[in-house]
């Protein structure tokens, strides 16, 4: 008799959980398992996407080998890569940060809401707020760089931000750090610091450990696990950014040189509809965050401190 009670609520505990479980499945099942499937599919064929899917021609590899052989590609490959260069100043701005955010100083809800709330605004808004700083005639950086050399009786002149090929990437890269430092890392970071028992720093203070000791032997161990999490995240991030900034702010120029393999998969599939080539791009793509995660995974595992 309990068994089979025990068996009726089981049996309903499962079908709630199916049915609760069921709107998500079907989520991913229509909006990213078929699209997913659908451009591997698409990677082995040309089609443009105005015609017709009678009109799609199987290709095989040539997309692949197309794009192997695509200079542009590659061109906007070390984009991605120098934009990138961001990532590890982030993170270490993001800890500098979440270190100072976790002392106990007046108004620390307020500074920590400042510090935040660059990550919950429009990115369009702030793309166009950063667009008016970068200004090379009225933009406060050359504002700023432009009284200095008059302080200093030296002719400065600040350089043109967006529209010089040498400046319009550490630009994007600038503007990028300021909007993410104080973003989810340094929330992460923050209760990181905050879960360290307190017996450690006691322990080391009795040792007579200098605050950068204290920092080295307990707090960088303590909060390897979520520097590990950040890096792969990171970088799974950073493969698959720059499209929306560099499309409002630059358009990809000066001579592509903020054109992303994001943003270059979107030509593709939606400026020239080449949707063959840029699903050939996409996983590529895939391909490079699948190596590198597991690189990091297998690198990075070896020194985190569970």
């Amino acid at each position: 008799m309990f068994n089979t009670i025990t068996l009726k609520n089981s049996t309903k505990e499962g079908l709630a959980a199916f049915l609760f479980l069921m709107p998500n499945f079907l989520g991913f099942l229509f909006f990213t398992s078929l699209p997913v499937f659908a451009s591997f599919l698409l990677a082995f064929f040309d089609w443009h996407l105005l015609d017709p899917w009678s009109k799609a021609t199987f290709v095989g590899l040539d997309n692949f080998i197309v794009l192997l052989k695509d200079t542009f590609f590659w061109k906007y490959c070390w984009n991605t890569v120098f934009l990138m260069l961001g990532i590890p100043l982030g993170i270490f701005g993001s800890l500098l940060l979440a270190i100072v955010m976790n002392q106990k100083i007046k108004a620390i809800v307020f500074f920590r809401t400042a510090y935040f709330l660059p990550t919950i605004c429009s990115g369009v808004a702030i793309y166009v707020l950063w667009m008016h700083i970068y200004n090379p005639d009225h933009g406060y950086f050359n504002l700023l760089i432009n009284k200095f050399g008059e302080l200093l009786h030296i002719p400065l002149r600040g350089p043109q931000w967006l529209t010089d090929e040498v400046w319009a990437k550490p630009a994007l890269v600038i503007m990028g750090l300021w909007q993410t430092i104080g973003g989810p890392n340094m929330i992460l970071y923050l209760a990181a610091l905050q879960g360290i028992p307190k017996e450690l720093y006691e322990a080391a203070s009795i040792d007579g450990a200098s605050a950068w000791q204290k920092f080295w032997a307990v707090t960088w161990p303590m909060i390897s696990p979520t520097t590990f999490f950040i890096v792969i995240m990171g970088i799974i991030g950073g493969f698959q950014s720059g499209f929306d900034a560099a499309y409002v702010m630059t358009g990809g120029g000066p001579n592509g040189s903020t054109t992303t393999i994001m943003f270059y998969i979107y030509n593709n599939a939606f400026v020239w509809f080449k949707m063959g080539y840029a699903a050939a791009i996409s996983w590529f793509l895939f391909l490079v965050i699948l190596i590198f995660t597991l690189f990091n995974w297998k690198v990075g595992g070896k020194v985190v401190h569970y």
